[in-house]
């Protein structure tokens, strides 16, 4: 339980505890019957009292009526100085003295309950509607959060690799950041905002915050989903906020992440253009270009999108830069790895260089979690270090999943999954440019009962028709074995038809690649992604063309199929033998192929 928590319980405590003392504070009193002081001394005679308590402005006390009753009764003293002579005479049994009380002590006690249940009702009522009107007044302000000096500078350039040219063109930032007069003596001007944009995980967040860090001022960071709410005008109003905010402490840096979320084409929609969103935007665009300049203020976004960006956010006075954050290459991944694995007790044999050449198309956060997936590995098994092992297994994990050996396949069905990916593999091996095997098990991953692990050797830029017709000559040659050994087909390779189904209709419909269809892009363009837009927008193509896609689609994927045919009739025997090792030690690696291959073929 947290502090607040706590505290809230002893208040709520104490509160309950002044109630109980104030209850029993107002309960009945003890009924006294007011006498004269004649008839007090009249009973004390007849030896009636039996207790007294006497202070200088009351006598109080009780004494037996004629029925032998006994009463409380109260009198107004007088000046008797032998009243006590007399009430040892008359042998009263209790007879003692009370303070006398101010007027002081007499008022509290009169009021003191009301002024506590004031104090009480004023703590649990009406402060709670004072914070909540806070809250209420506080709706406008933006949710974005400071990061402290120290922390950011924590984050710099050197915890950044992978993309050196986007370092390059943010250094330029980060040197108006620190020697302004430098480029306005020249005439230069700060650059109002950078666009940072890249597929997922590729470090945009992270290359925003090494800015501050290395420029050592404060930090704003906010997301684009927090701007709108439901309530319109909350967003603009946020966004000035936030602004104002940054200009106070400038120079500063504002990073908004998933601009995409408000800063998506206007007037797009059903909504019209008088949404909340669009509402948002305007504001954003008038804070970054707007009559009053914003000096030391650099706005950093991020989105994975940028086709959908408004135009008028793009253009040059609002984000002046646009830089690209791509995937690393082979260098850049060594360089995110080694990065990652400073605080990583790495053994000797875990050469990086190899991890990386086995991670083509991982971006910064997938490498990262390679990395954190190896220790764990290691750590699960009780070794001092992470080894290279254990890499290569962290990196089936990203890749494919956890192993699921508790899953049990009867050996019928084991021998059809050995078939199936013993198909994969050998057409790989006979098909000329081809990515080499790298593994082929029939352990289960994640969904998939097997898998066959293609790496390429270097990354590539570009791929060629043929690189893609062996694509598909691959992914076919798992249903091919399993059709030529059992002469039946399973529902093992329904994610390779898909597969190779979207590959072929890419090949027709944007790479140009069909000689029917001709060297024409049917893709629909990304950008017209708005209801109100596609419900206007017809195909862009006819119906002749369509059935044409349709007909070249389907003869790519036969071809490719009959040609993974052809590949295993030929090579029956080694199929075999594959299928046979694969179902006997269950994974085998590069290696272990190559021999079986050239023992096949001596």
């Amino acid at each position: 339980m947290d502090n607040k928590n706590l505290k809230q319980m002893a208040m709520w405590g104490f509160g309950l505890l002044m109630l109980l003392m104030l209850f029993s504070s107002m309960k009945t009193p003890v009924v006294e019957k007011e006498i004269p002081y004649s008839q007090f001394k009249a009973s004390l005679s007849a030896g009636k009292i039996t207790e007294v308590k006497v202070r200088p402005d009351l006598i109080r006390g009780e004494y037996r009526d004629d029925q032998g009753k006994v009463e409380s009764f109260r009198t107004l003293p007088m000046n008797d100085p032998n009243l006590v002579g007399e009430l040892e005479a008359h042998k009263v049994s209790n007879f003692q003295g009370e303070p006398d009380r101010s007027w002081m002590s007499g008022l509290l006690l009169n009021i003191g309950g009301i002024l506590l249940f004031f104090v009480l009702w004023w703590f649990f009522v009406i402060r709670q509607v004072q914070v909540g009107g806070k809250q209420a007044m506080s709706f406008g302000r933006t949710k974005a959060k400071m990061m402290d000096e120290k922390k950011a500078k924590k984050t710099t350039f050197a915890d950044v690799a992978g993309c050196d040219e986007s370092k390059e063109e943010l250094s330029e930032v980060v040197e108006f950041l620190k020697h302004p007069d430098k480029f306005q003596k020249l005439g230069g001007k700060m650059p109002r905002g950078v666009l940072l944009f890249g597929p997922p995980g590729t470090g945009k967040t992270l290359l925003a915050r090494a800015v501050a860090g290395e420029a050592g001022v404060p930090f704003f960071s906010a997301s684009a989903s927090e701007f709108v709410e439901m309530f319109v005008g909350v967003g603009a109003s946020r966004v000035r906020d936030l602004f104002e905010q940054a200009k106070k402490a400038a120079p500063a840096v504002i990073f908004i992440d998933e601009l995409d979320a408000v800063g998506r084409h206007r007037f797009a929609g059903i909504g019209g253009g008088h949404d909340e969103r669009e509402q948002t935007l305007n504001q954003l665009l008038i804070e970054l270009d707007g009559f009053e300049q914003n000096q030391g203020v650099i706005l950093i976004a991020a989105t994975n999108r940028p086709d959908v960006i408004d135009p008028a956010l793009l253009r040059p006075g609002r984000f002046d830069r646009q830089i690209m954050v791509s995937v690393p290459d082979q260098k850049g991944r060594e360089a995110i790895l080694r990065v990652h694995a400073r605080t990583v007790k790495m053994a000797p044999d875990a050469d990086l260089s190899i991890v990386a050449r086995r991670t083509p198309g991982f971006a910064g956060a997938d490498l990262a979690n390679v990395i954190n997936e190896a220790a764990l590995l290691a750590a699960r098994k009780g070794k001092e270090s992470v080894e290279l092992s254990d890499l290569e297994e962290s990196i089936e994990r990203v890749m494919a999943g956890p192993q699921r050996r508790s899953s049990v396949m009867s050996e019928k069905e084991k021998k059809i999954v050995a078939y199936h990916e013993s198909g994969h593999t050998l057409v790989a091996k006979m098909l000329p440019g081809a990515d080499p095997v790298h593994k082929v098990s029939i352990v289960s991953r994640g969904h998939a009962l097997g898998y066959t692990l293609q790496l390429p050797t270097d990354d590539k830029h570009l791929t060629s028709r043929g690189d893609i017709l062996n694509r598909l000559a691959i992914l076919l040659g798992g249903r091919a074995a399993e059709e030529l050994t059992f002469s039946e087909i399973t529902t093992g390779a329904a994610d390779d038809l898909s597969k190779a189904t979207a590959f072929a209709t890419r090949m027709v419909t944007e790479f140009g690649m069909s000689d029917k269809v001709g060297p024409l892009s049917l893709k629909k363009p990304e950008q017209e992604i708005f209801l109100g837009r596609d419900m206007s927008q017809g195909a862009s193509y006819s119906e002749r063309t369509a059935q044409l896609v349709d007909e070249e689609v389907k003869r790519l994927v036969t071809d490719a199929q009959t040609k993974a045919r052809e590949i295993l009739t030929a090579n029956k025997k080694i199929l075999d033998d594959l299928a046979q090792k694969l179902f006997d030690r269950e994974v085998l690696s590069g290696d272990d192929i190559d021999a079986i291959l050239q023992a096949a073929h001596a």
